[in-house]
């Protein structure tokens, strides 16, 4: 199993890691958790997760959360709030490009 609590270990960490990692990562910030939530299918979890914080990071995460169960508005609303356009790639293509800057940065 990967261990995410080592900052050097989250930083060569892939997106295709986080996703496939069996149990909940710990200390990672919580944008990341919500990934890995909805990544294993509790997109509610992931949206509580994120719905309260006033990071551009959250936002992203929370547009493409809204992306995913198809509500495009609310997902613009997010988008804006993120500071970037309106996502054109696929909901995969997105996960991954926000799981690769979270896991960077």
């Amino acid at each position: 199993m990967l261990n995410l609590c080592n900052s050097a270990v989250v930083n060569r960490t892939t997106p295709a890691q986080l996703r496939a990692q069996p149990s909940r990562p710990s200390g990672v910030r919580d944008e990341v958790v919500a990934l890995w939530q909805e990544a294993h299918g509790d997109w509610a979890g992931a949206h509580q997760t994120v719905q309260d914080m006033e990071t551009p990071a959250a936002a992203w995460v929370h547009a493409y959360l809204h992306r995913r169960e198809g509500d495009e508005s609310n997902a613009r609303y997010w988008y804006v709030r993120a500071g970037k356009p309106p996502c054109r790639l696929s909901l995969e293509e997105e996960w991954d490009e926000i799981a690769e800057s979270l896991l960077r940065g």
